[in-house]
């Protein structure tokens, strides 16, 4: 089979999506190496920031970028899409990021990673919340199967988007292979550089509201008021949108000394970061899947998560659940996590064996099963 799959979260620095399409892409490569898989985008692709040759891509995947006029660049999805995968033949194309080529008879799977822009949309911009109504529905009407990275978004699509259960297909994802954990004295050189101290906490995401970071801030400043412990919040992400009410809140409040943004980090750092930390805490209030906690888990990081759905599918019974928007539970359980060693080594112990349960190559599997259903309802 020849498959395309979207290349266009390839063209920025990699985050969720960006993650997925390309760890997807080369395990389906490898699960598949009679086949031929494309990654295809209108845009420039970003060089990988991975480390350890992990960006390294089998033979029978190719990056392409297709070279269109203007015209054809801006009307991807109507028309310059449906023209290239007329004219190079794919038997089937992937849709990796929402998005599928609205016309042609080549079979087509869309995934949705989430239906934030449905069911939380005070969190993003209004104006891509309108799009993202418009467009959806249409999309997934449009696709021939649809991937969701769990089923909790499973449900929410048959739901939320009209389509039957039947035509959506629940595939989890997995934490990448360099996260793993790594010693303390191999971390020191990372927190000198990016100035981490010894004891800290961290969350790992784009700062935006569904990541829920101003509920952190607020147990934070209590852990720090109600106790004598000092560690230090580390926050890892780039800066997205409406993040005005956190900023105004820390400039405000006695915890803006002991907090620290790095921006993007790479891998590398990252990993060090999940390696070091005392506790790794993501208390966002809506996910598709929760990838930030797996991938902390991977790196023998004791987890603190929202008690919603996907993330519970996602962590198990391997991280401290707490409601997402209470401050105060939170905070106790940062101070719980801080104070007890034993209960660190048991949520590192637990959360090791629960990432180890996910791996790219099960995602890969079950995608080609999804890509096989796809094909035989388009010879229908």
């Amino acid at each position: 089979m020849r498959i395309g799959l979207d290349g266009i979260p390839l063209g920025e620095i990699k985050t969720g999506v960006g993650h997925y399409t390309h760890e997807l892409a080369r395990a389906l490569a490898r699960a598949a190496p009679a086949d031929e898989f494309e990654l295809v985008s209108p845009h420039p692709y970003v060089a990988d920031g991975g480390d350890e040759g992990e960006q390294m891509s089998p033979p029978n995947l190719r990056l392409m970028r297709a070279r269109v006029n203007r015209i054809l660049r801006r009307r991807w999805w109507s028309l310059g899409l449906p023209l290239y995968v007329r004219r190079v033949r794919f038997d089937l194309f992937h849709g990796t990021n929402y998005d599928v080529p609205l016309w042609g008879k080549c079979p087509t799977v869309v995934t949705v990673h989430d239906l934030s822009m449905f069911l939380h949309p005070e969190t993003h911009e209004a104006h891509l919340v309108r799009r993202a109504r418009r467009r959806l529905p249409m999309m997934a009407r449009r696709a021939t199967m649809i991937i969701t990275p769990s089923q909790s978004v499973r449900r929410e699509t048959c739901e939320h988007l009209g389509v039957g259960p039947e035509k959506v297909v629940a595939v989890p994802e997995a934490a990448r292979r360099s996260f793993r954990p790594v010693t303390r004295e191999e971390t020191a050189e990372m927190r000198r550089r990016l100035k981490v101290e010894d004891e800290f906490i961290l969350f790992v995401g784009t700062i935006e509201p569904r990541k829920n970071l101003l509920t952190l801030a607020r147990a934070f400043d209590e852990l720090l008021r109600a106790t004598p412990l000092r560690p230090q919040l580390v926050i890892a992400g780039k800066e997205g949108w409406l993040t005005g009410e956190l900023f105004s809140y820390l400039k405000g409040a006695d915890v803006r000394e002991r907090v620290r943004f790095t921006g993007y980090v790479t891998d590398e750092d990252l990993r060090a970061l999940y390696s070091s930390c005392k506790a790794f805490v993501y208390p966002s209030l809506y996910e598709g899947f929760g990838l930030p906690p797996l991938e902390a888990m991977a790196c023998g990081a004791p987890v603190i998560t929202s008690r919603v759905p996907s993330l519970m599918e996602t962590v198990g019974d391997a991280a401290r659940l707490v409601p997402p928007t209470d401050s105060r539970e939170l905070a106790q359980a940062i101070i719980r996590l801080l104070e007890d060693s034993g209960e660190r080594e048991r949520r590192s112990s637990a959360g090791l064996k629960r990432a180890a349960e996910f791996s790219w190559e099960k995602t890969a599997t079950a995608t080609l099963d999804v890509y096989r259903e796809a094909l035989k309802k388009g010879r229908q």
